[in-house]
């Protein structure tokens, strides 16, 4: 799941902090408010954290200033490496489908910037375990790209190739970004009750609590 952009994370590790900073003009409105992204889904997060996609360790970086009760999981080698030595906290390799057995109960399950490397049907494979991981109470709470509807996607890569950022619309093409209607259901039907919050244009916040 995913893995196929795993080449693509390691070529992308040294320069993502600065493209999450806004130095790109392309992405610049994808991380428009990631400070308060961030720090949106550390304030919803409680518990043993389990968070995959660490990336360089952003997020990571918050939720360890209010637990040592946090499992990071990161399929690049060297994502896992900087965000390793960023925290001086061990980041395991794994994915959002595959990772080590842990031996404590998780109670929310964190990501950021990472969701729509699966597909539909792998997000609801990733939904459906979760829901077998967590208990009654217990989150998902992911912060990605995605959209209200197929209509307003298309207006988005349209809006892109106008401005000429032809990457952002490339990959707004080729990613397995989806909607809030697809996502919604996915998780309905894995035993959770959701709600989405808006955080740019492109970003929202999925908060999705086991029943």
């Amino acid at each position: 799941m995913g893995l196929e952009f795993v080449d693509l994370f390691d070529r992308w590790a040294e320069s993502y902090d600065q493209t999450v900073a806004g130095v790109d003009e392309e992405y610049k409105e994808v991380f428009e408010g990631y400070g308060q992204i961030l720090n949106e889904v550390a304030k919803r997060s409680s518990g043993h954290i389990l968070e995959f996609g660490v990336g360089t360790g952003n997020l990571s970086s918050l939720l360890l200033a209010k637990t040592d009760d946090f499992t990071g999981i990161e399929p690049s080698e060297k994502m896992r490496l900087i965000a390793t030595k960023k925290l001086n906290h061990t980041i395991l390799p794994g994915d959002f489908l595959h990772f080590p057995s842990l031996d404590k109960q998780v109670e929310t399950i964190v990501s950021t910037y990472a969701f729509h490397h699966l597909t539909d049907e792998e997000k609801r494979e990733a939904a459906n375990l979760y829901s077998e991981l967590l208990n009654t109470g217990h989150k998902v709470v992911f912060a990605d790209t995605m959209f209200i509807n197929d209509d307003a996607k298309n207006e988005i890569i349209i809006d892109a190739k106008k401005k000429d950022h032809l990457n952002l619309a490339e990959d707004l093409q080729t990613e397995y970004y989806t909607t809030i209607p697809m996502l919604t259901d996915i998780f309905e039907e894995s035993n959770f009750d959701v709600s989405f919050q808006a955080m740019n244009t492109f970003v929202w916040i999925l908060e999705a609590t086991k029943r």
